[in-house]
């Protein structure tokens, strides 16, 4: 199991499940250097254990894989509520039409039989990385009133903060140095535009980024956000 560092202003992230060591390098590579961040697993158990860690982008996995194949993989992750929306490419040496067939009946958003021309697959990741960006912008940014009481709520909450007693968090989360930064902004109680500037970014980066905390942590507003990562230990500053 193998992964690249993560990069703060990369086209996107991918988690690519493949049992095969060297179609695995090759098409990590070839995704890294259309500027994507790739982690990578060599089987289902392995790829699953990284989705709940990193919250890709995109997931392309491989159907022939030993122990659990990617159909059943597929139904696991679809049966997370975290992951219903997840955009998921097959790779398969298994070409029918068929096939093909039961890979969108299975949920899949694409399907590409091996041997493939890695510029398709590139192709294919871009556009469905916009399209999930294009949702995410489109319907986690709230209105100026909105985004006005979240951040009242959050500065009510952060004058209870010494009284707020800390669980571990139910499952292992693990922040990128960018998401952490953005998380203990956001937690200040600073809006998109304020939290760009801090970190010299844009604001649709740090949309992003926020969509991929509440995905992380389960969610659904800046609010809940900060009162879980307070109940949990998750704010540094």
């Amino acid at each position: 199991m193998t992964e690249t560092a993560p990069n703060a202003e990369t086209t996107g992230q991918v988690l690519l499940v493949d049992d095969e060591p060297g179609l695995r390098e090759a098409v990590q590579a070839y995704l890294e250097d259309s500027g994507f961040t790739v982690r990578t697993a060599g089987n289902a158990s392995e790829g699953w254990e990284l989705l709940q860690q990193s919250s890709p982008d995109v997931l392309i996995s491989d159907i022939m894989m030993p122990q659990v194949d990617g159909y059943q993989f597929l139904q696991q992750v679809r049966e997370d509520v975290r992951f219903k929306g997840l955009p998921v490419v097959f790779l398969t040496a298994r070409g029918m039409t068929s096939d093909r067939i039961q890979g969108y009946q299975a949920g899949c958003d694409a399907y590409l039989p091996k041997p493939f021309d890695p510029e398709e697959l590139v192709a294919i990741v871009t556009n469905l990385v916009s399209r999930r960006e294009a949702q995410t912008d489109g319907g986690a940014t709230p209105d100026i009133a909105v985004m006005a009481r979240q951040i009242e709520e959050i500065k009510a909450l952060l004058t209870q903060r010494g009284t707020i007693p800390q669980t571990p968090p139910p499952i292992r989360i693990d922040l990128t140095p960018r998401e952490q930064s953005v998380l203990d902004l956001v937690a200040e109680g600073l809006m998109n535009k304020e939290i760009a500037r801090r970190l010299e970014t844009s604001v649709r980066n740090v949309e992003k980024y926020v969509s991929r905390l509440f995905s992380k942590t389960g969610t659904n507003s800046r609010t809940e956000l900060v009162r879980y990562a307070l109940e949990h230990g998750m704010v540094t500053t």
